[in-house]
């Protein structure tokens, strides 16, 4: 049987493989927010159903049965997210959250009526695709981390993380938000950057910068 707490742990295998992270009990003990003992008996579950393997090393690698389904649960994921978006407008950092609540409870039925509907690509309101990837090939399609960029050029928003909800309301409040056009002024001696957004003239600290990827804006002037 597939519980929700299953498709949880085999959901988290799945993304933090895609983003480039060695997965090991710690790995799953950090982005679940749940202790180790939790981490180990949820495993030994896995192993039992033969949705997971266990190397010698630690390292904890999908099947192709947990593979299947983590990747139905990313999608299921991805599709509330755009529709709770684009069809209900739901503000784009309040949406990560309700599909969450929402992708265990999706039918096949209502999935397909969901890609007839919205398409199964594209991205989310996040600006992130179906399945995640790994910095190397974002930076292979011109991204840059905002942390990292120069000042003095504007930059375009293309995605952030969309994991922790008061960052996402940080950024939003500060105009950083996918699609949006940010100018950077000028970084202090703490890494904090000066940035000029459609908020006005504002401070965002280097861990939230980390955390927005962006393109070179076309004509190097943010646009209002």
């Amino acid at each position: 049987m597939i519980t929700v707490s299953k498709e949880d742990y085999l959901k988290a295998i799945l993304e933090a493989e895609g983003e480039g992270q060695q997965v090991i009990s710690a790995t799953l003990a950090h982005r679940l927010a749940v202790s180790a003992p939790a981490v180990t008996m949820a495993l030994r579950r896995l192993k039992r159903d033969g949705l997971v393997s266990v190397r010698s090393d630690g390292r904890v690698q999908l099947t192709s049965e947990g593979r299947q389904i983590a990747r139905r649960l990313m999608l299921r994921h991805h599709l509330i997210e755009r529709m709770l978006h684009e069809q209900f407008g739901m503000e784009w950092y309040k949406t990560h959250d309700e599909a969450e609540r929402l992708e265990h409870a999706v039918s096949a039925d209502f999935e397909a009526k969901l890609v007839a509907k919205l398409g199964a690509g594209g991205v989310c309101p996040h600006g992130n695709p179906v399945m995640p990837e790994t910095a190397a090939a974002r930076r292979r399609r011109g991204m840059q981390l905002l942390s990292a960029v120069d000042a003095g050029r504007s930059y375009r928003v293309r995605s952030t993380s969309e994991h922790d909800r008061k960052l996402l309301e940080l950024l939003d409040k500060r105009g950083i938000r996918p699609g949006s056009t940010v100018r950077v002024l000028d970084r202090n001696c703490d890494e904090t950057m000066v940035l000029d957004t459609d908020a006005g003239k504002v401070h965002l600290g280097e861990v939230a910068a980390e955390q927005v990827w962006v393109t070179p804006d076309g004509d190097g002037r943010r646009q209002g």
